[in-house]
């Protein structure tokens, strides 16, 4: 991943926040850690490059009356640890990371206003069924299973990987699921991550071994201390979470890779008439050079996509 100064300074100051979620499964890095940001982390997360934005009226006519008409957009988001999407001040709970500033870029072209409320991980999904939210955020990736009866717009790519302890020199890359037999796997609950460890058990005992264990965990920080504690051998995680999480030195884990890409996006109930209006403001932003300014800000830029799609079929 390269380096930006922007991230440089991100990093040396967010030592110990854990990404160990897909996407952030709502926990507070504070309380998951035991420490905040520093004050480098939290200018770094307030540069701004989304209040200059402009209405475009192209993609907001894309939008469905009602909507355009109340002027605002409800959007359940998962908010636990940077680089997607975490709280860099405590004290106003103020969210920053790649997820709000692709909300808010986007509410912007569109003309609306944001409506964000916190909630945990694994219910935002089912929310949209329900109405609850229009939106969801929490580093969703497009996968077989949720196109069932969810509808994406993409954003970025990122995708699964796999993180030890930095001491821990005897496990190694995972290019194949056999590699994790006789192993204690953590991950987050309600993530593509247990779906999958939980959906290739069967792997170990077909080749003649002992299966491996899965260690679903609510939020980041029980993860994360499973990991450093040796309750767990190895965990499943993003793959920009866990490089970021292993690029602080406080943190003793370190990266073995990436496994599986997916693409990520803004998540809706299936049929969802506000998706065209959300792609057409994603490329709009691709266009005007916003997009790739975000993904810098982070630390990211490796996880760019030439163009938003609305629900593609899973990566394989």
């Amino acid at each position: 991943m390269r380096t930006t100064t922007v991230r440089r300074r991100l990093l040396a100051a967010t030592a110990l926040l854990p990404v160990l979620a897909l996407a952030a499964c709502g926990s507070d890095p504070k309380t998951a850690s035991g420490t905040a940001p520093g004050q480098q982390a939290v200018s770094a997360a307030a540069e701004d490059l989304v209040s200059g934005l402009k209405k475009s009226d192209t993609a907001a006519a894309l939008l469905p009356a009602d909507i355009r008409s109340a002027g605002t957009v409800r959007f359940g988001a998962s908010i636990g640890a940077p680089p997607s999407a975490f709280y860099a001040d405590q004290a106003t709970k103020k969210a920053a990371g790649i997820d709000i500033d692709f909300t808010d870029a986007v509410a912007r072209l569109l003309g609306l206003t944001v409506q964000r409320e916190e909630a945990s991980f694994e219910t935002i999904l089912p929310a949209l069924g329900s109405g609850k939210y229009d939106v969801g955020t929490g580093n969703f990736g497009v996968t077989e299973t949720r196109l069932k009866t969810i509808d994406f717009v993409t954003y970025i790519d990122d995708g699964q990987g796999f993180a030890v302890k930095k001491d821990n020199t005897s496990i190694q890359p995972v290019t194949d699921l056999v590699q994790l037999c006789g192993l204690t796997v953590g991950t987050g609950a309600g993530t593509t991550f247990e779906t999958t460890l939980n959906a290739k058990k069967s792997v170990c005992t077909d080749a003649g071994k002992q299966p491996f264990e899965v260690k679903a965990f609510s939020d980041n920080g029980s993860t994360l201390t499973s990991l450093q504690n040796g309750r767990v051998d190895i965990t499943m995680s993003t793959i920009n979470g866990l490089r970021y999480q292993a690029s602080q030195e406080a943190s003793g884990i370190r990266f073995l890779g990436e496994f599986h890409r997916l693409d990520v996006g803004f998540a809706f109930k299936k049929g969802s008439p506000l998706t065209p209006a959300f792609q057409a403001a994603v490329n709009e932003l691709i266009k005007n050079g916003t997009y790739e300014r975000i993904l810098k800000k982070w630390g990211v830029t490796d996880s760019a996509v030439k163009e938003s799609q609305i629900s593609p079929p899973e990566h394989k």
